[in-house]
């Protein structure tokens, strides 16, 4: 037998370098994709309702900058992409609009529909828009109070109701649904914004007792009056001082930020919105009812 090839070893070696090599670099890249596999589930879907404004506005900046994607929902498309062009450049996310007005009926299934059709989950849902109608009931617009039932209580009941389905199935998710510190009282000439934010309240607190085995929380958020556009229609609040500034809506939407994270189940903003609402559960209803009224005259 003669002797070994010298030229065959090297080829062998070399074959063995090269297999070593290219298995490591194979492994490699499946941790590195497995690596960004995991920070793409980490990262969450937030859907916001009222985002081209106000709280919901503000909302949507404290989401992008932790690195959440969104889903943004606003009548303004002009504004959304305003708000969607800041955000992608500032925080590198991705931002999905959505054009719709809440307070016209299956507009909430519209919105779940497209929400699919992008093939998106929604980790996180932010029921925020709102509206108020000012006025003795006696001499307010239905038409107006009509579509505010449908933005306040039905699509927010319906967005709720469609997500939540998704969120049960994977075992995790939240919900923050705004209502005010106008939940907890009743409120004479703006009679049926107050009861609709009770009813949100309510909602609220039952469906986080259906959905705590799930894993999923459902945060009320309760502010009051807030630097908004809320109270344009009301010239005698706009025309109104007090000695206090009202909140911002960025100090709000950082207060719901926080108790939505944290699973809290009531929010209420400010110190002297925490100790109105306590007082009202030692207050008689009688007194409480006059109170208010005096307040909802300014409106």
């Amino acid at each position: 037998m003669g002797p070994p090839n010298k030229s065959l070893y090297k080829y062998v070696e070399a074959f063995i370098v090269i297999t070593i090599i290219i298995y490591f670099n194979c492994v490699n890249c499946i941790l590195i994709k497995n690596k960004l596999t995991h920070l793409n589930y980490m990262k969450k879907t937030v859907l916001i309702t009222g985002a081209s404004s106000g709280i919901g506005l503000e909302l949507a900046k404290i989401f992008a900058s932790k690195g959440n994607n969104l889903v943004l929902v606003a009548r303004s498309l002009q504004k959304l992409e305003e708000l969607k062009n800041e955000l992608e450049r500032d925080f590198s996310v991705s931002v999905l609009n959505i054009k719709k007005d809440l307070s016209i009926p299956n507009s909430a299934s519209e919105v779940y529909n497209e929400v699919k059709q992008h093939q998106m989950e929604i980790n996180y849902l932010v029921n925020n828009a709102g509206v108020g109608v000012f006025g003795p009931h006696i001499k307010t617009d239905w038409e107006n109070e009509k579509s505010m039932i449908q933005l306040n209580i039905t699509s927010l009941t319906e967005l709720t109701k469609l997500f939540v389905k998704d969120m049960v199935n994977k075992k995790s998710g939240k919900i923050m649904n705004v209502a005010s510190v106008a939940a907890f009282v009743p409120g004479p000439n703006m009679s049926i914004y107050f009861a609709s934010k009770a009813f949100v309240l309510n909602y609220s607190e039952a469906l986080r007792s259906e959905l705590s085995k799930y894993g999923i929380s459902v945060t009320t958020l309760c502010p009051g009056a807030t630097q908004t556009n809320f109270f344009d229609p009301s010239p005698n609040f706009k025309n109104r001082t007090t000695k206090t500034p009202l909140p911002t809506a960025k100090e709000v939407a950082q207060y719901g930020y926080s108790s939505m994270l944290n699973g809290n189940s009531i929010a209420i903003h400010g110190i002297k919105n925490k100790i109105a609402v306590l007082l009202t559960k030692f207050s008689p209803r009688n007194l409480t009812l006059k109170i208010t009224k005096k307040i909802a005259n300014n409106f």
